[in-house]
């Protein structure tokens, strides 16, 4: 009956293993998920990464996108065997800001808090001013004047 149990065990523990590790591959796979929020003054992307610490976080801005990268080590606990390890080790995140965002990225910063909450803020540039778009129209006379001078300048050949 030992023979069985152990075997049991065996067959339990495989496929908690295997469980373990596709879901931590599925996990590196997804983008970490966020929240972009925006004030006046800023944007604030917000990833959540439970169990990150600073060290393991890479934070750049570019092209109008910030970009996290996550390098997360388990902590081995002393009398424990890992039996399902169901947590991603790399994690990535991308957040787009919005095409008319105007952004002063050398002012931005991010805060990591102990629950592993990564907040990202980004303050707008407020030398940033919107231009007017106008509809290119077609002046007739302005164009009847250029060919005056034009042919002005054939007769005085």
């Amino acid at each position: 009956m030992t023979g069985i149990r152990e075997i049991g065990e065996s067959v339990a523990n495989t496929v908690l293993e295997r469980v373990g590790r596709g879901m931590s591959r599925v996990q590196e796979r997804k983008p970490l998920p966020y929240d972009l929020l925006e004030s006046d003054d800023a944007y604030l992307v917000v990833f959540d990464a439970p169990g990150v610490q600073r060290s393991d976080v890479q934070v750049r801005f570019l092209d109008g996108e910030v970009q996290v990268r996550i390098d997360r080590f388990r902590e081995f606990y002393e009398g424990f065997d890992m039996r399902f390890p169901g947590r991603g080790l790399s994690l990535d995140g991308e957040v787009t800001l919005p095409d008319d965002a105007a952004v002063d990225a050398d002012g931005a910063s991010a805060t990591l808090a102990d629950n592993g909450t990564l907040r990202i803020r980004i303050p707008k540039d407020d030398r940033a001013t919107d231009v007017e778009v106008q509809d290119d129209v077609d002046d007739v006379d302005d164009v009847d004047d250029v060919d005056d001078v034009g042919d002005t300048h054939a007769d005085e050949s």
